[in-house]
């Protein structure tokens, strides 16, 4: 979720192109007509057009004596027994059809929002919310943490990458889709939501404050004992590319030439960002990802535009965990598989799909239409990352303040080792 002309082939976030893993309830300052978190703007050609319109032709192949029996026997013989049933309009049968038939897809991706649930989509992704300032996704089949962002209301509270989120003040995920949970987490800034979350074998409530959040993008850190700099990238945003330059013109006038990128927690953004930063390390064509779209249309394949700017014989080290998702797959992948840098961490949280987003009426459809590929053809959501090196980095190990992959990044830079 090529450029930032606000084209439909932008990037990955939380919707990579997010997926609907929206930056939760984060205002990531979306663009309209740009492709972030993974869900980007239809284009004609990824559609079945007709008369420009959605093509209504029925499928020759689909029996639907059955759909017909039970839609003519609940019109006909259903009884109401509690004050509170309600008979459904034509209008909303239809809308439960065909979100039935979205969900046995079973691609948490893909989902079929209702009018009222489109304007909240539409909301959302125009960053005009109250949120607490996380992104999630849907892991193993449960409402996982992808990353909170640094110094908003989730980490102050001491949500954690991989915290499982079994209740939303009372109301069970179970079944939830990605954007369903978002919906309950966004709400009035300064108001309370309540998350229940299961963090390895401990469960707890968290209370979080909600606030319009500002998403951290980089910083920047030289040690001069140890030559090392490093460069902790957030979000990719629409201007990373211009503050990475700036981290690059640091790290050249620091005359160091061991660099660690800290991907760790950072959900993703911009397909562009993610090229952009890529090519400062590849030369001109290198591929950094493509987008495969498995036959349906011709694969788009981004490649290095070779900007250069780091020193020869540079030592790359790339950190990652299970909160690092779409356009930083896409970015450690191009490096990994191009021998440009040393992953260090764990498996990355696998965001590796493109959504589209569908108006159908006034309600939407955001369907998965492509996967992210690695240079070498890995597919991005098949698991994730894996890195070079594999450390943990326990609770234990935040609460004490320690951090294990950092000082295994460190000890790789310094000893080659």
């Amino acid at each position: 979720m090529a450029d930032e002309k606000k084209s439909s082939h932008e990037i990955s976030f939380s919707f990579t192109r997010l997926a609907v893993v929206l930056a939760i309830v984060a205002t990531l300052g979306f663009i309209g007509g740009m492709t972030v978190a993974g869900v980007k703007p239809v284009s004609l050609s990824h559609v079945p057009f007709l008369g420009g319109e959605l093509d209504p032709t029925p499928d020759a192949r689909a029996d639907f004596t059955d759909f017909w029996k039970v839609w003519n026997t609940l019109s006909v013989r259903f009884v109401q027994t509690h004050a509170s049933t309600t008979l459904p309009s034509t209008k909303e049968l239809m809308w439960g059809a065909i979100e039935g038939m979205v969900a046995s897809y079973k691609d948490p991706y893909t989902v079929f929002m209702r009018p009222e649930d489109a304007k909240t989509f539409a909301e959302d992704i125009s960053g005009n919310f109250g949120g607490v300032g996380m992104e999630i996704g849907i892991k193993d089949g449960v409402l996982t943490v992808i990353a909170p962002l640094k110094g908003t209301p989730a980490e102050r509270a001491g949500v954690l990458t991989g915290d499982q989120i079994l209740l939303i003040d009372d109301k069970s995920t179970k079944g939830l889709s990605t954007d369903e949970a978002v919906r309950l987490i966004r709400g009035e800034k300064g108001t309370v939501v309540k998350i229940h979350i299961l963090r390895g074998e401990e469960d707890k409530e968290i209370s979080i404050t909600r606030d319009t959040i500002q998403v951290p993008t980089i910083d920047t850190a030289y040690n001069a004992d140890t030559g090392i700099f490093t460069i902790s990238l957030y979000s990719f945003t629409g201007n990373s590319s211009t503050l990475f330059n700036k981290a690059l013109a640091e790290f050249r006038k620091s005359g160091s030439h061991k660099l660690i990128i800290d991907l760790r927690g950072n959900p993703g953004g911009y397909l562009s960002a993610a090229v952009s930063l890529a090519s400062h390390f590849l030369p001109e064509g290198d591929v950094i990802v493509t987008e495969d779209y498995q036959g349906h249309e011709e694969n788009i394949v981004h490649r290095s535009r070779g900007t250069g700017g780091i020193p020869e014989l540079t030592k790359v080290v790339v950190l990652i965990n299970a909160g690092s998702a779409s356009a930083s797959e896409i970015l450690a992948g191009a490096l990994q598989d191009h021998e440009k840098a040393t992953l260090i961490g764990t498996h990355s949280f696998g965001k590796g799909s493109v959504q589209e987003l569908v108006s159908v009426g006034d309600a939407s459809l955001k369907i998965t239409i492509a996967r992210w590929l690695t240079p070498s053809g890995r597919s991005i959501s098949d698991g994730g990352l894996a890195p070079d090196i594999e450390v943990e980095r326990t609770q234990e190990d935040y609460t004490a303040g320690k951090d294990p992959q950092m000082e295994r990044a460190v000890e790789f830079l310094t000893t080659g080792k």
